[in-house]
């Protein structure tokens, strides 16, 4: 979700915000893309899995991703997850 979803969202907007009308419209797409048959359930944990992490935040409807990640948003950086949960956690 994070690396073909949520991340390239966030790269096209240019913003590191997000609606969930959005995140819907990317994951359509990439559902579509990818000829994904499987339940868009399991896409939609991944985004709850992404909050509980602290990974992003959820406030009056709109997504947002941890402030450490905003800088990897402004050079356009790819953001694997394993890095993004990393700088995440960072103290």
């Amino acid at each position: 979700v994070w690396e073909h979803i949520v991340w390239p969202l966030i790269l096209d907007s240019n913003r590191q915000y997000f609606t969930l009308q959005e995140y819907h419209i990317k994951k359509d797409e990439f559902i579509r893309r990818h000829n994904i048959q499987s339940s868009s359930s399991k896409l939609s944990g991944g985004l709850i899995s992404l909050m509980n992490k602290g990974t992003l935040a959820k406030n009056k409807g709109l997504y947002s991703i941890h402030y450490r990640l905003v800088p990897y948003m402004r050079k356009k950086i790819k953001l694997e997850y394993g890095h993004a949960a990393r700088e995440t956690y960072a103290n």
